[in-house]
Parts: structure tokens; sequence; C-alpha cells
């Protein structure tokens, strides 16, 4: 009985609460809907209760204050938020939400009400990705709510098993976290991308955030006097702006380290100063041209570094995203970035399709659209692949430019191959070579933001498979598919088999995932690798809990080594390896130029922590700068 108090005292105080701030947004007759929803969704839920033991209802009751609170939607989604789980998890019906809430609550409920099937066509988590995204051809509310949905179910997953823990995180990291980033709901995405790192892999994001945390304090009063200094510049010349300097997310240090394959101390931003105008009507001027001021005024106090201003003002991102991006010479001898933003620009950077409905987001939506449509109108035919969906649409943009100018926003790491069927799908079918800034480049060259590229043809030239390897977008993997299909047809284990990744090469001691196949086999990766991010996110149903134990067997493993030659250094590192620690060299490359030594080196170990325990003997050796782990994931 006390427990069972408890719950409800809880249940009264966020109720309480929720009603509190519906009641700042909505009327009478709307809170009283709203009432409804909540009084409606207690008894759907009354039997139900979450993993940790509390009351179901704490879950819509939160995503619906989501809803409210933190993306600011109206009174329809915020009672259909309440809504969400009632036809999916009790016996109601659709029908009897339309009756009692009407009929534009009950599509949302619709649209956020997993359907279920005998048979999925690709799998369940596919299936429900392709269900939601569709709901982008009526109204984009049913995907805002369903990101309120994820968001709460990221912050209170620590009562999950650790394989739902893996199985929600990778659909976070693979799905989620990249569709609110294309949203432009920058919170929202940062969110969700520290929580599925977290979850996913715990010691990495603890010792990351440590690092961060350090940096920050260790250079606080730095960073405080390189500040106070723009603030008195711009209030000499009249400008009303605040300046903060913030840490890069865990997140995105992570994200930096892998994709550059580099250490800590390598990422070159660990902080960003933000700086926010607001005074721009008083001065007389447009948000760009105090911008641009702005960008004066730090120049002339600071060294700029060369070619590093990004305009995201006249070209702003796909997203919605303004800002004046620049990197500045800190007074500790490292490049500062900085982003100048008006407030609106700000809110726009937070809130982004939420502000900006008739621009930005919606030319994206208006893309996405199309290709939804082509994909229910070719079905399985077409070769369907939620992979190329979520690389055409959720990475960052570059813009490129056609000869005459014509302007083409392209998911970061396209290539001309990725422009040429951009322009007509005959180009790209008789794609030769291409021409980026008046340089002869093979049409697999990736391109960059601001590259004018002109493709040339030959009628003679046709796809091969291989060219699948050398594109991102939708419409060019589509379309290569195709060609294919039309020039060819496309032609047990009883036994546990386990498969090492050969990209993120686990090793004893890691944290590591396994996906059993219809063979029966078990593929183990690194629970960050890209592969393993991607099957969870879509196939969480063949996820195997599986550990790795040191034993005998030894592994290969790849480190690079930079350091400053000296006497002898090739012997002593050899013998670091080799007699130390007693592990057998495979091989070792090694290239000095101007006294630097480069040296890669593959040996055997038997886990994690022993490689780890010669790194660090070779960082105490003289002269070494640099060690690091090399694997192929990317």
């Amino acid at each position: 009985m006390e427990c069972y108090d408890i719950y409800r005292d809880m249940v009264r105080a966020q109720r309480d609460e929720f009603f509190k701030y519906a009641s700042e947004r909505f009327n009478d007759e709307e809170m009283a809907l709203v009432k409804k929803g909540f009084s409606f969704a207690e008894m759907a839920h009354i039997n139900q209760r979450r993993k940790a033991g509390e009351p179901y209802i704490t879950h819509p009751l939160a995503v619906a204050k989501i809803v409210l609170v933190e993306l600011k939607l109206g009174v329809n989604p915020t009672i259909a938020a309440l809504l969400h789980d009632v036809v999916e998890d009790t016996d109601h019906t659709i029908d009897e939400i339309k009756m009692g809430f009407g009929a534009d609550i009950a599509f949302l409920v619709d649209v956020l009400t997993k359907k279920k099937r005998e048979k999925y066509e690709t799998s369940k988590q596919v299936d429900n990705f392709q269900q939601m995204l569709n709901s982008i051809h009526y109204d984009i509310r049913a995907l805002l709510i369903k990101l309120a949905d994820r968001l709460h179910n990221m912050r209170t997953l620590k009562s999950m098993k650790p394989e739902k823990q893996i199985k929600i995180a990778g659909e976070t990291d693979y799905f989620y976290a990249p569709l609110a980033n294309r949203l432009g709901l920058y919170k929202v995405k940062s969110e969700l991308e520290n929580l599925s790192l977290q979850y996913r892999s715990p010691h990495e994001y603890n010792a990351i955030k440590k690092q961060i945390d350090d940096y920050a304090d260790n250079h606080s009063s730095a960073a405080k006097k390189w500040i106070k200094a723009i603030e008195e510049k711009l209030e000499e010349n009249g400008i009303k702006a605040k300046i903060d300097c913030d840490k890069r997310t865990v997140y995105s240090i992570w994200s930096k380290m892998h994709s550059k394959n580099i250490s800590f101390k390598e990422v070159e931003h660990i902080r960003v100063i933000n700086i926010t105008f607001e005074n721009w009507e008083e001065m007389g001027l447009t948000e760009k041209r105090l911008a641009l001021r702005i960008y004066s005024i730090l120049t002339d106090l600071y060294i700029e570094k060369p070619g590093s201003l990004n305009n995201y003002i006249d070209t702003p991102k796909e997203n919605g995203y303004h800002s004046l991006h620049c990197k500045l010479m800190g007074n500790e001898g490292r490049w500062m970035e900085v982003h100048i933003q008006s407030t609106s620009m700000r809110e726009r950077s937070y809130y982004g399709c939420l502000v900006e409905r008739e621009t930005g987001v919606e030319g994206w939506i208006a893309k996405f659209r199309d290709i939804l449509k082509d994909i229910s109108f070719h079905g399985k035919e077409s070769g369907f692949s939620i992979e190329s969906v979520i690389r055409t649409f959720y990475n960052d943009d570059i813009v490129v430019f056609s000869p005459n100018g014509t302007q083409f926003i392209m998911p970061s790491g396209s290539t001309a191959l990725d422009f040429a069927y951009e322009i007509h799908s005959n180009i790209g079918e008789h794609a030769q070579y291409a021409i980026i800034n008046d340089k002869l480049m093979s049409i697999f060259t990736k391109l960059q933001h601001g590259d004018r590229v002109r493709i040339g043809s030959d009628t003679n030239h046709h796809p091969k498979e291989s060219w699948l390897d050398h594109v991102v977008t939708y419409k060019a993997i589509q379309y290569i598919k195709q060609y294919l299909r039309r020039e060819k047809a496309k032609k047990g284990n009883t036994g546990t088999e386990y498969i090492l990744c050969p990209n993120c090469e686990p090793l004893p001691g890691d944290e590591v995932i396994g996906f059993r196949h219809e063979d029966n086999s078990v593929t183990i990766h690194k629970c960050n690798c890209p592969t393993a991010i991607s099957v969870a996110a879509q196939q969480g149903d063949i996820i195997e809990n599986v550990c790795l134990f040191p034993s005998n067997q030894t592994y290969p493993v790849t480190i690079f080594i930079k350091a400053v030659n000296r006497d002898g250094f090739l012997l002593d590192l050899v013998t670091e390896i080799s007699q130390k620690n007693l592990l057998s060299i495979e091989s070792i490359k090694s290239t000095t130029e101007d006294e630097i030594i480069d040296c890669t080196i593959v040996f055997y170990v038997h886990s994690i922590n022993e490689l780890k325990d010669v790194e660090d003997d070779i960082r105490a050796m003289k002269n070494i700068y640099e060690v690091r782990h090399i694997t192929h994931a990317v």
C-alpha cells in the first residue's frame, strides 16, 4: 500500500505540473479536452507498469510534456501524445479515439501506432521506420511526437536489459538522432546522440566526458580572458551580444575521433564560442550585415585561420540552420571555433522546422515526399533500402554548382557520380569523368562544399556493380540497381560459429554485441561499430548477448606511432613489444621525414587490456608523441 501511495502521489504531481504548463498555452475549451485525454489514457493504461515499476501513464504524460514544453506544439499533438500508446497497447480502437477526440487526433494516433503483421516486408523495425517516414506524406507532427516518445524512452533507458538498451540505442543513433538533425532540432539531436553513446558504450562515453571536463577546467581562465577582449570590443561598437563558451558534446568529440582516427588531444575544437547578437534593428542593419560587422571586429582583434570562414547565412543548411562560422587564434596557440548568430538564428538552430515551416526544412520535406512516393510506387521492385534513404537525407549538406551556376544541395560524402544522377538519370547512366573546378577528375571523387562540377558522358559507358560502392544518394543507388537488374538476373550449419567483424576487429575485453544469422552463426562487433549500429537498428530481434573472454588465442592488432627520431628508436620499440611484453610482431612499416618518424606495427595480443598495456608502455618511451590503435571501421 505504501508503494501504491508513492506512485499515486508521483503521478498526481506530474499531472498537475503538466496541466500547469498546458493552462499557460491553451484556452478553457482546449484544457477540457487535454484533461479528458489524460483521464482516457490513465484509465486505458490503469493495469500497466513500466520496466522500472512505475505506472505506465507516467510515460505518455512525459511525452506529452516534451511535445508541449520542449517542442512547443499545439493542443492536438499534445493530446495525441497522451494517447499515443492506447491503441497499440490496450483494447481501445482508433474509432473510439475519433469519436472522443476528433479526426485529427485520431489520425496522429493511428500514424504512431505500430501495425501488427504476421509477416514483415523487411523486418519489424524497418517496417516501423517506413510507416513513420510515410507520415510525412500528410503531416510532420506525427514524426515530432515520435521523436518526443523516443527522447523519453532514452531518458529512462536505465531500467531496460542490456540487449534491449543496445537495440534502442542503435535505433536512436541510426534513425532518430539523424532525423532530429535533419528537422533542425539541435537540442533533441544532441541529447539523443549522447544518450545513445552512453548506453551503447558506457566506458568510452565516461572516459571522453572526463577528458572534456578536465580540458574545460584547465583552460577556463584562458578562455575567459580571450572572450573578455571580444566583449569589450563589441560594447565599444554598441553591439549587444551574449558570448558563451560551450563544451562540445561527448558524442561530437567521439564522432570526430572515430571518423578521423585521431586521439582526444588531436581533436582541434573541444569548445565552441557562440556569439549571439540582438540589436540589429536598433542599429538599422540586417542580421547578415551585423554578423559581418562582428566578424570584421573579431578578425581585427585576433588572427583568422585562412579559409575558415563558412557563410551559412547566404547558403543555410537544408534543415534551416543559419550562422557565420570562423576560426580565430586563441591565447594558448590553438584555433578557437566561433559561431556568430542573431537571437532569431539561434532559435532556428535549436527548433528548426518548428520555427521555419515555410523555408529551410520545408524544401527537404518536399524532396523526402517525392522519394517516399517513389518507394511506394515501385515497392520491393525498387530494392528499397532504409540505408539509402538515411544516407541521402540525414547527413549534413554540401552545396555544389553546375557550370551555369545552378545550385544543388547534396548530402555530405556525395561523389561526382551522385551529382550526375541528381542532374538526370541518363547523365548518371553514361557518366565517364568529371571536371571539378576546371580539373579532370574521376566520377568517384568526393565533392566538397562549393565545388563547380561538369560531368563528361559517353553513350558506350554504363553502370557497373562496383559503382554502388561510390554513391550515397537514394536516387543514384536506385538507378544503378535498376540498370543492373535489367542487364542480368541476380542469381546448414547446426553448431554456432562465431565470426569477428573484420572492420571493427573486436578483442576480448571490448564492449561487444553479437548478431545471430539464419545459418546459426554469430557475428561479433564492438558496440560502436557502424555496422553493428545499423543492424541493431533494423534487426533488433537477432541481437545476441555475447562476451569475448581472454584465452590462449591471439589476435592481430595494428598501432600507429608518431615520434621524434633518435638513435636506436626502432630497436627500443621492438624490444618493448617482443621482449618486455612477450608478443609476436608480424610487420613494421616505418618512414622518417624531417626527423619525424611515422611507424605502423602489426603484432598479436590476447585482449584489449594487453593492447592498452603495450600502448601505455610505448607512450612512456622517450620522444613519443602519439600512439593509437587502428582498425578498418569507418
